[in-house]
Formats: structure tokens, sequence, C-alpha cells
């Protein structure tokens, strides 16, 4: 909502004072942002029992929760199948104001504006539509709007016509930015929502950068008519293209903390750097069982590297029927003890507790 408003007060600033005057109040406006940073002070948390993390390696572990975070992955490659080709209006708008329409700063402005009031207006019934749709098939509809759009903004040789483009725009828009949004949060446990929202960040503002960069160039090469519609044929593509992608709607994992698996026994103090550590997993399997046992442990397998193991596998043991062992490398004592904490109980539900027989791990 806050961006809409933005968009919207941007573009009746442009038109009332001219294109300069909005970079000036954002850049005041920092200044308030800077004082509320300087004087928060975050509340203590009383439950870490590890030390911080360092800065590279919460950047890796991050990174590392992203690629292996099938929910989230979902929504970056939806991100970048809609962005990269909603982002053609965005940064040729100038042009269509000034070349199509022949008009200057003041009607950029208020073609802003009117983006702005579009993604208002959509904002106050995104519930209803979320509810009726869910959130696969309302990006689908944002998607077909930012269409039409496009192929408006082609045509538009009036005032009118760019009007009309810019509020389906701004409708198309928020119904779509809102809902991804909503889909990564869902998907990061709080441990890591910071690092992975700041991955999807990353993705949205990449490929809108790289589409403005695409769109720019196509539009010299080709024209401006040609290069929105080329636009507009990328974002229907990628409707189908993208959608075994699935995202999450408003029933949230329950990614709290399910401290489930047991305290590591040791016989004495073990140095936090000390390293690598392997760990295994013991499985006693029916033989009826042991294909839909290996099928979830594939599954499985992903979550162990999304929490920061490596060299995962699973072994079945010749000389005793529906034994398996599961192993897997951690870098490091203090990497196994994160583990401990980074299991969710939606990662519980499908851990195969009643099936572990042991777990141990061994550091070098």
């Amino acid at each position: 909502m806050s961006a809409a408003l933005s968009t919207a007060l941007g573009g009746a600033v442009i038109a009332g004072f001219g294109i300069a005057a909005p970079f000036w109040l954002n850049a005041v406006s920092n200044f308030g942002v800077i004082g509320a940073l300087w004087w928060w002070r975050s509340l203590p948390r009383t439950s870490a029992t590890l030390p911080a993390e360092r800065f590279m390696n919460a950047v890796v572990t991050g990174i590392r929760y992203a690629k292996h975070n099938n929910y989230l992955r979902a929504t970056l490659v939806r991100s970048v199948g809609f962005f990269l080709f909603a982002s053609a209006y965005w940064a040729l708008l100038p042009l269509v104001a000034r070349i199509q329409i022949a008009g200057g700063p003041e009607l950029y402005g208020i073609l802003l504006g009117a983006i702005g009031t579009g993604a208002v207006g959509g904002a106050f019934v995104l519930h209803r539509l979320r509810a009726a749709l869910g959130p696969d098939r309302l990006v689908a509809v944002g998607a077909l709007g930012t269409a039409i759009a496009l192929v408006l903004f082609a045509v538009a040789d009036d005032v009118a016509t760019g009007l009309t483009a810019s509020v389906i725009a701004g409708s198309s828009w928020i119904a779509v930015l809102a809902t991804l949004n909503v889909s990564a949060q869902l998907a990061l446990p709080e441990w890591v929502r910071g690092r992975g929202l700041a991955v999807y960040m990353t993705v949205f503002f990449g490929t809108l950068s790289v589409g403005s960069i695409l769109w720019g160039k196509l539009a010299t090469l080709i024209g401006l008519p040609i290069a929105h519609l080329t636009a507009a044929a990328g974002v229907l593509a990628a409707i189908p293209l993208t959608w075994r992608w699935r995202l999450l709607s408003g029933a949230p994992l329950d990614l709290a903390p399910s401290l489930h698996w047991p305290a590591p026994i040791t016989e004495g103090e073990i140095e936090h750097d000390r390293g690598p550590v392997l760990v295994t997993v013991e499985y006693r399997v029916a033989p009826q069982d042991r294909n839909a046992f290996l099928n979830v442990l594939s599954k499985l397998a992903r979550e162990r590297k999304r929490d920061g193991a490596y060299a995962w596998g699973i072994f079945e043991d010749i000389a005793d029927s529906g034994r398996f062992v599961e192993t897997f490398h951690l870098p490091s004592w203090l990497e196994h003890l994160r583990q401990h904490e980074r299991v969710t109980n939606a990662d519980a539900s499908c851990n195969l507790r009643s099936g572990i027989f042991k777990l141990a791990a061994f550091p070098k």
C-alpha cells in the first residue's frame, strides 16, 4: 500500500511542481528514517543460546537457504517471470508521455499518479480477490492485466488511452506484488527471514534493473510500440511457463522451532570450531514401506542441505534387512548445534521421527 501511495503522490508532485520536486522530498524524508534507526533499540533476545553468526557466514547461510527452500524458490521464479516484462512500462513511461502522446513532465506525472491511483484502488479489493482466486490465479490475473496495459501503452497517442493503461497497470502491479511479498514472508522462519527477504528483494530489483536496460535497448532498435507488444507477449507466455511453481497463501506453514532433535551427548566440552562433523541417522523400515520411505527421504535431503548440511547420502544395510543409515556433513560443531535450532515444526511433521533408530554426530 505504501508503494502505491508513494507512486500516486510522486505523480501528483511532478504534475504540480516539476520533475525535480520528488527527488528533493525523498532526500529530506530520509532524515526521518535515519533518525528512527538512530534511536531505535531492539528488545533483548534471551532465548539465544549460541553465539551470533559471522557476517559472511550469515550471508552464505541465507543464500543456501533460499536455494533449498522450494516455496521461496517458487516465489523467486514467479517474480522473475513477471517483473522482467512488467518493468517495460516503468522504463518506457517517460518516452510514452513525451514521444507518443507529445506531452512533458506534467503529463508524465499525471500518468505516474494514475498508476498509483490504480494500485491504491486495487489494494482495497485485493483481499476479496485473493480469497476468491487464490495466490496463483491472482498472479495470473495480474499478469493478464499487465499485458492489456502494455498493449494500450503501445497504441497510446492520446491522454485518455495513456491514463486507462496506467490505471490497469497499477491495479495489476499491486495484485502481483502483494501476493509475491506474502508468499516470500510465509516461506521463511524467523531466524532467516531477514536474509531470505533480502534475497527476494535482490531478485526483485535486479530483475527490474535488467528489464529496464533490455526494454530501453529494444525500444531504441525496434521502437516503443513493438517493445511494449513484445513485453506483453512475454508476460503472457510466463503464465504457463511458471505455473508449476506454486505460491503460499494465507495458510502459513508452522515455522516455529520444533526442538525435537535430542541434545547431543558428549563426553566433554567440544570446541565450536571443531569439524567437519559427520551426522548419522539410523532408520528401521518395514519391507513394504521401503519405496515410500526413500521417496520421503529424498525430500528430506533438501531440508538437511537448506539448514547447512552437505555430502548427504542414504545407505541400506544389506546384512540387516530394513536398516537404513542417513549421513551428512556439517562444517563445524557450532553449525551442527545451529541445525538443531533451525528444524521447524513443519519439518518435524515429515522428519520420520517414529522411524529414527539412532542419531549420532562425530566431530573430526
